[in-house]
């Protein structure tokens, strides 16, 4: 079973930050359940697939040497989470946000990011 922060740190650094198909695949069916439910400001989405297309088109629409970094503390209670991270070049990132997680049985079930206004 995945403590709800090792979850949190899969989701930004192992898939949407994992330029391999391959093993981001591999991440997405290892982490989240089948029917785990994405939620950003472009809507909502349902499962493995979408969110693999989701992870894909959002670095396929950006410079490789864009990066996600952790942007503060994870936090963490019992079945959810969160943790804050910034997106761009090192060191200059052009967006921050906030992943909020919900686990069920080991895995996110619910993935919620919310981006800095």
């Amino acid at each position: 079973m995945h403590t709800v922060t090792d979850l949190l740190a899969a989701n930004l650094h192992e898939v949407f930050g994992n330029r391999d198909p391959h093993s981001r695949r591999a991440a997405i069916e290892r982490i989240y359940t089948e029917n785990v439910v994405f939620t950003d400001p472009e809507g909502a989405v349902t499962g493995w697939d979408a969110l693999e297309e989701k992870a894909r088109a959002l670095l396929d629409s950006v410079p490789s040497s864009f990066r996600f970094t952790e942007d503060g503390e994870r936090y963490a209670g019992p079945g959810d989470g969160a943790l804050a991270w910034a997106f761009g070049p090192e060191g200059e990132p052009a967006a921050r946000g906030i992943d909020v997680i919900t686990v069920r049985e080991g895995r996110i079930a619910t993935l919620l990011t919310l981006f800095a206004a």
